[in-house]
C-alpha cells in the first residue's frame, strides 16, 4: 500500500530506520564538535595553567612533530586536525540520512547533494596528513642510522608542507568545505517542500550554509573579513544540527507499520 504521512510527504521504508537513528546521533555529536578549533583551545588552556602537561605551542620542525606524536599522540593528532576528519565523517552520515528522508521529495537534488557530500568527505580524508605523520613518527623512533632518520625527516617535512597549505585552504579543505556547504544548502532548500523537518529547520540550514558559502566571496574580495561569514554561520549550523538530529531520531523510532511501509507518527 502507498500512503502519505500527515504532512503530505511520502512514507519512509522501515529498512532505513537504523540509518535515521545513526544520522540523528551523528547530528547531535557534530553539534558538539563542528568547526571547533580544538588545537587553539588546548593551547589556551595550557597557557592559562588549567592544563599542566603537553606542548605550549605548535611544533616547528618535523623532528618536533615526531616527538609530540610519540609522547602525546592524541594531542599531536588534534593539532593535525584529526577531529576535522571525524567531523566530516559525521556530516557525511547526517547528510546521507537527510538525503534518504527527502529523496522522494526531489530525487535529482538529493542525488546531487549526496554526490557533493561524498566527494567532500573523500577529498578531506585524502588531504589530511595526521595518520601519515603518525606512521613516520613511529618509524623515526626505531630508525637505527642517520640516513634513515634524515630520510624520514625529509618525508615528514614534505607532508607538513602539504598540511600547512591545506590549513590555509590552499586545496583539500577549501574544496571540501565548498562542496559540503553546497550540499547542505541544497538539502535545506528541499526541506522547505517537506513537512518532515519543518520550515524552521529548513531556514536554519539555508542560513547556515548561505553564510558558509559567503566565506568564499569575502575570501576573494575582502580577505581580512573572511572570518565574519563563518562566525555568522556557526550558530545557525549548531541549531540546524540539533533540530535535524532530533527529527532524524524520531524518524528512526516512531513508526507505525503497514504492509512493509511505514508512516511517521508525530
Amino acid at each position: 500500500m502507498s500512503e502519505l504521512n500527515r504532512g503530505g510527504d511520502p512514507q519512509v521504508d522501515v529498512r532505513w530506520r537504523l540509518l535515521h537513528k545513526l544520522s540523528g546521533w551523528a547530528a547531535l555529536v557534530a553539534a558538539l564538535l563542528f568547526r571547533r578549533n580544538l588545537a587553539e583551545e588546548f593551547l589556551l588552556l595550557r597557557f592559562s595553567g588549567i592544563l599542566h602537561s603537553g606542548p605550549q605551542a605548535f611544533p616547528g620542525s618535523a623532528a618536533d612533530w615526531f616527538t609530540l606524536l610519540r609522547t602525546h599522540p592524541l594531542i599531536g593528532l588534534t593539532f593535525l586536525n584529526l577531529f576535522d576528519m571525524v567531523n566530516y565523517a559525521l556530516v557525511g552520515l547526517i547528510f546521507l540520512g537527510l538525503c534518504q528522508a527527502l529523496f522522494r521529495v526531489n530525487k535529482s537534488a538529493m542525488t546531487l547533494a549526496m554526490a557533493l557530500t561524498l566527494v567532500a568527505v573523500a577529498v578531506y580524508a585524502a588531504s589530511n596528513q595526521a595518520f601519515a605523520l603518525l606512521s613516520l613518527s613511529g618509524q623515526y623512533a626505531v630508525a637505527t642510522t642517520d640516513a634513515q632518520r634524515s630520510g624520514l625527516l625529509a618525508a615528514g617535512q614534505a607532508l607538513l608542507a602539504i598540511h600547512n597549505s591545506s590549513a590555509n585552504y590552499g586545496n583539500g579543505p577549501y574544496v571540501s568545505f565548498l562542496f559540503v556547504s553546497l550540499a547542505g544548502l541544497i538539502i535545506a532548500v528541499v526541506m522547505l517542500r517537506s513537512n518532515v523537518f519543518g520550515k524552521f529547520a529548513a531556514w536554519m540550514g539555508i542560513l547556515a550554509n548561505f553564510f558558509g558559502l559567503s566565506y568564499y566571496l569575502t575570501l576573494a574580495f575582502v580577505p581580512s573579513m573572511s572570518v565574519i561569514p563563518l562566525s555568522l554561520s556557526a550558530p545557525f549550523l549548531l541549531i540546524w544540527y540539533l533540530v535535524v538530529g532530533r527529527r532524524l531520531l524520531r524518524l528512526g523510532s516512531t513508526f507505525s507499520t503497514l504492509d512493509g511501509v511505514v508512516s511517521w507518527t508525530r
